[in-house]
């Protein structure tokens, strides 16, 4: 009980990746049909409202022509919105939603046979329909509750029999009852279990079966979400690869080499921010996604090179080359509007590779500060450690980022000087002989 009311939980606070599913549709030649779908129903709604306003049942007088006729205009607005121009954005949709439901009950408060209009409010169940597939819980509980308040309305106009002049329904308690019923069973109880199920589906397609992180699909559809708040910090990725997977894989067997990579999936887990997002991006590779939330890069990709290297109860040591990259509030609009977000996976990958190149068990950060883009490398496991307070990020920093800058790469520098200096003597020496 307790694990379903977690799920429960988890479900109602998630946020539907209504860009990334309407990404979807698109790279799979989807997006045009239901383009043309979601037109031809406003063009239904249209006619339906037109035909209505020729019949001794629809809508009567000044007032009753009146909301037929922006019915009508919403209707025809809708159809064309939807053939003409590109898919909405998700805030569009749910206005233009809202506005359809709106129309929807207005119009069948005011047609004169009253069963007709009891009847009609079974419309809310059509943009019901595209709620439940590109929106959340949240927006379809929003749909539901208008949706039940609407038949409510109507079954109770049905009983009065006005405005009208027919007596289909007048009176009749157990008929209005019924429509209020029908309506509940489809909205309350049909169309949330379509999504809900909709939503495991789509849970377990964005999943790594071995490791429960988000795959790489998975990742994708998380990543918008970080760039949709922009007050929180700075947007961060860190990429780990974990460094001699192979051979681990070659000594001690598969079996070993995927408790390695469940393991690693725990650690990082417990050792990433709570907001943060972890996937395994592919083999032995992980990213971590997040808001920096006043802490340092550095902090945060140390942090998680640390967690690897000190697993224990594994038969050998592991370790991992890890790339990050940071975007400031200020840089990540200029930077969205030119490139995708995948730019931001391809820098931290990038990154990564370099630290690869150090020879593992190394940081390398990818610093995106106004127009400049600064790859400030870090190895830390194997450098002579900074203070404390120069690389935790805490508040009582005696150094500002741009000193620990500095000092990183005079540290990567001095490494490097001393390995060419090894270099020229055994060159001298082989020269001598």
């Amino acid at each position: 009980m307790t694990n379903s009311r977690a799920m429960f939980r988890t479900w109602w606070k998630d946020r539907v990746g209504y860009a990334w599913l309407i990404e979807t549709l698109e790279a799979n030649s989807g997006l045009v049909w239901m383009r043309g779908t979601v037109a031809a129903a406003g063009t239904v709604m249209l006619l339906i409202t037109v035909v209505s306003m020729f019949s001794p049942a629809g809508q009567a007088g000044a007032l009753g022509s009146t909301q037929a006729v922006l019915t009508a205009t919403l209707a025809g607005a809708w159809t064309l919105r939807w053939w003409l121009l590109p898919w909405p954005r998700e805030t569009e949709s749910i206005v233009w939603v809202a506005l359809a439901d709106i129309a929807i009950t207005a119009n069948n408060a005011m047609v004169q046979d009253r069963l007709l209009g009891a009847l009609g409010v079974g419309l809310l169940v059509v943009t019901g329909s595209y709620v439940t597939i590109f929106h959340g819980p949240r927006i379809l509980a929003a749909h539901v509750a208008w949706s039940l308040l609407s038949s409510v309305l109507l079954a109770i106009l049905l009983f009065l029999g006005k405005p009208g002049h027919t007596e289909h329904g007048r009176g009749d308690l157990a008929l209005s009852v019924a429509v209020v019923l029908i309506m509940l069973l489809v909205t309350a109880f049909v169309l949330p279990t379509v999504q809900f199920f909709h939503w495991l589906l789509h849970l377990n397609a964005l999943s790594d079966p071995l490791t429960g992180l988000l795959n790489r699909r998975g990742l994708d559809c998380h990543l918008e979400k970080f760039f949709d708040d922009g007050g929180r910090g700075g947007i961060y990725a860190v990429t780990l690869d974990l460094d001699r997977f192979k051979t681990v894989n070659d000594t001690f067997g598969h079996s070993v080499g995927d408790e390695v990579l469940v393991r690693t999936a725990g650690c990082l887990r417990a050792a990433a921010p709570p907001e943060a997002r972890v996937a395994r991006t592919g083999g032995e590779e992980f990213v971590v996604v997040g808001w920096l939330d006043g802490a340092t890069i550095y902090a945060v990709a140390e942090r998680l090179r640390g967690a690897v290297e000190t697993m224990s109860d594994l038969p050998t040591t592991v370790t991992a080359s890890v790339g990050a990259v940071v975007f400031t509030p200020s840089w990540n609009k200029k930077w969205q509007a030119r490139s995708t977000h995948q730019n931001l996976l391809l820098r931290s990958d990038s990154a990564m590779y370099r630290a690869k190149q150090l020879g593992g068990n190394a940081v390398v950060i990818d610093v995106v500060d106004g127009n400049t883009h600064t790859q400030v490398r870090a190895n830390l496991a194997s450098a002579a450690p900074l203070p404390q307070r120069q690389i935790n990020g805490e508040s009582s920093c005696a150094t500002d980022q741009s000193t620990q800058h500095r000092l990183i790469l005079a540290q990567q520098r001095i490494r490097e000087l001393s390995e060419e200096n090894q270099q020229l003597h055994h060159q001298l020496a082989h020269l001598s002989r």
